[in-house]
């Protein structure tokens, strides 16, 4: 626990592969938990403002995660930082319901879908999060200690 806790609060460092994904696996838990627990006291059908809360709650310790892994690949996380805007932006405009119309399913059902224009925005942005996933869980860090700091993982750099 005396390292969990690091992980998700600071932005000093860097952190392996292995310590990403573990932090990861705990945010998407504690994200798929708190979508049930709202869901289930009855504010389901708020699904845009839920993901906003959600996001805000989450926003910072998955920041502290991406650019602690980006610093271990010795790059300053630029990348990460704007995938970061760009989906809260998406999140924020999804409450407010831009880019979304209703969709018709039949018996009187209604449901607020993404329109043309926001399907294609939101599959660049997935293209682009398929990216940072790549760069975040499966490339290797600079071997050795980098401008941020030692190797998580313990490397030695060859003479």
């Amino acid at each position: 626990m005396d390292t969990l806790i690091p992980l998700f609060t600071t932005t000093d460092g860097r952190i392996s592969r292995k310590q990403w994904w573990t932090g990861t696996v705990v945010l998407i838990l504690i994200n798929i938990a708190l979508y049930l627990i709202l869901s289930v006291i009855g504010l389901g059908g708020l699904l845009g403002w839920l993901s906003l809360i959600i996001y805000a709650i989450y926003f910072y310790p998955a920041w502290c995660l991406g650019l602690k892994r980006r610093q271990d690949r010795d790059n300053n996380g630029m990348d990460f930082k704007i995938m970061m805007g760009i989906y809260a932006v998406l999140t924020i405009a999804q409450a407010f319901g831009i880019g979304m119309s209703p969709t018709d399913l039949g018996n009187g059902m209604v449901v607020m879908a993404p329109a043309g224009w926001m399907m294609f925005v939101q599959f660049a942005v997935g293209i682009f999060g398929i990216y940072m996933l790549v760069q975040l869980g499966f490339l290797k860090g600079t071997p050795g200690p980098n401008s941020y700091g030692a190797d998580p993982v313990g490397h030695a750099v060859a003479a």
